[in-house]
């Protein structure tokens, strides 16, 4: 039988009168605080998982020892990732402390799986030209763009019409990692075809207006404190969907962004057919956009406010792949 949230019954033992069920209390408080749509569904498999995994148990009436076997068990027997481990427990520990309200100091004391430090996959500027030559349309364009900026895959996909400044040739982007924003640059090779790219999506948002839709995703509380900024062509995505679909939180129709498998796919065709054994993601388009800068003598300090980095040091380690760290010094006396 598959879980459901109603057969996690709470503490007593019996479900209490209007109290919504665990994985609905879950999902409520992520959207309280202000968690993207990935990590709900993320969390929410992870809590699933670990409930089925004992048992359907309610999480109130274990502790310490379940969750260590169960992240235990993930390594041991699933044998999987460090990233994953430790997404599984980032899952249980929201669970415990923002939705049930258990101080457990135990689970302080619970071991993070450590990443192995590993140096990012990075392509040649005559790798990258070759992979984007294999590319066409939006995704070229896309992957164009992530390449030319550093940006990131949801960066450019969450991209909006109103944060691409044509005369300034920046692009703003909002709501990063971290929850921060930063500007990049426009590459001007790009502009006739982001030109058009917008074009296109603005002449899909009237038709959407037309059809009674037209009302943009706005991201935490800026639809209800701009009630006509959903409607608006500033707000519109700049690479939208080609059809409209509903919106798993409200139900609501509309037409959301361009979807991120679509990147993947064509990069995966492309490196097949360039010949490219290494294995390529869209973040190492951003990967290679960091190194090639350093190759060209720019600043890790700009590099570093380019890519959105909160610490020098995240940025340094495209200066290993260049061989540029301690290795990479000619010490003065060897200076002719």
């Amino acid at each position: 039988m598959s879980y459901h949230p109603r057969n996690a019954v709470p503490f007593g033992g019996t479900v209490e009168p209007g109290k919504p069920r665990l994985l609905e209390q879950v999902r409520q408080r992520i959207r309280v605080k202000h968690y993207s749509l990935r990590t709900e569904r993320s969390y929410v498999a992870w809590i699933r998982r670990f409930i089925l995994a004992n048992g359907k148990r309610h999480p109130a009436q274990m502790g310490a020892a379940e969750v260590e076997a169960f992240l235990t068990a993930l390594a041991v027997q699933g044998q999987v990732s460090a990233s994953t481990q430790n997404q599984a427990l980032s899952a249980l520990l929201f669970l415990y402390r923002e939705v049930l309200g258990i101080d457990l100091p135990w689970m302080e004391n619970v071991t993070r799986a450590k990443r192995p430090a590993r140096l990012p996959t990075v392509l040649s500027v005559q790798e990258v030209r070759a992979l984007l030559a294999c590319l066409e349309g939006r995704i070229w364009l896309l992957a164009s763009l992530l390449y030319g900026t550093g940006m990131r895959l949801m960066e450019g996909l969450r991209l909006r019409i109103k944060e691409v400044d044509f005369q300034r040739n920046e692009i703003l982007v909002r709501d990063g990692k971290g929850g921060k924003d930063r500007r990049t640059m426009l590459p001007a090779s790009l502009v006739p075809a982001l030109q058009q790219e917008i074009a296109r999506a603005l002449q899909w948002h009237r038709q959407d207006l037309s059809e009674g839709c037209g009302a943009v995703w706005l991201p935490h509380a800026l639809a209800r404190k701009y009630p006509n900024a959903a409607t608006e062509p500033g707000w519109q995505y700049v690479f939208p969907a080609t059809r409209r679909s509903r919106d798993p939180v409200d139900g609501r129709e509309r037409r959301h962004h361009l979807d991120e498998d679509r990147l993947a796919r064509a990069l995966k065709r492309a490196c097949r057919q360039v010949g490219i054994a290494k294995p390529v993601s869209a973040h190492t388009l951003r990967h290679s956009f960091a190194t090639h800068l350093l190759e060209a003598g720019h600043d890790i300090r700009t590099i570093q406010e380019l890519l959105g980095h909160k610490d020098v040091a995240t940025t340094q380690i495209y200066t290993h792949v260049l061989n540029r760290g301690v290795r990479g010094v000619v010490s003065p006396l060897d200076r002719g």
